[in-house]
């Protein structure tokens, strides 16, 4: 599953006319039916678990900026961070939008490597 943090995104406002409130811009959307991110298997395999923060640039047709993907918040595990930037090369947004016309947005992507719970084995008599 892919969620979007939204941490800040860059924008200019109109500081005249009164102080006149910035005008609101709506943020990417993820629209990958399948996650990108492959969980390192020998991770996996011995239960580390991480979250790698990455400052991603979507552009204004919604394209991921590959050279501008960055980790902004290392997971401290070098493996989970690289399998990161790998998958953010992948995701696909609808694009973010201002005033109804498309833009291009810098954004930060949190990316959770977790292993899903074990179904409960009923409790033997």
């Amino acid at each position: 599953m892919v969620a979007l943090m939204v941490a800040g995104a860059c924008g200019r406002g109109g500081g005249g006319e009164g102080g006149a409130a910035l005008r609101r811009a709506e943020m990417p959307v993820a629209v990958n039916s399948e996650s990108p991110f492959q969980y390192p298997a020998d991770l996996f395999d011995q239960g580390i678990e991480g979250e790698v923060r990455l400052r991603l640039y979507v552009d204004s047709l919604g394209r991921t900026v590959p050279e501008s993907t960055r980790v902004a918040s290392s997971s401290g595990t070098p493996a989970f961070d690289t399998a990161a930037v790998r998958g953010a090369r992948d995701l696909r947004f609808a694009p973010g939008t201002r005033d109804g016309r498309p833009i291009g947005v810098a954004f930060y992507q949190p990316v959770v490597f977790r292993h899903a719970a074990a179904p409960q084995e009923p409790a033997l008599p």
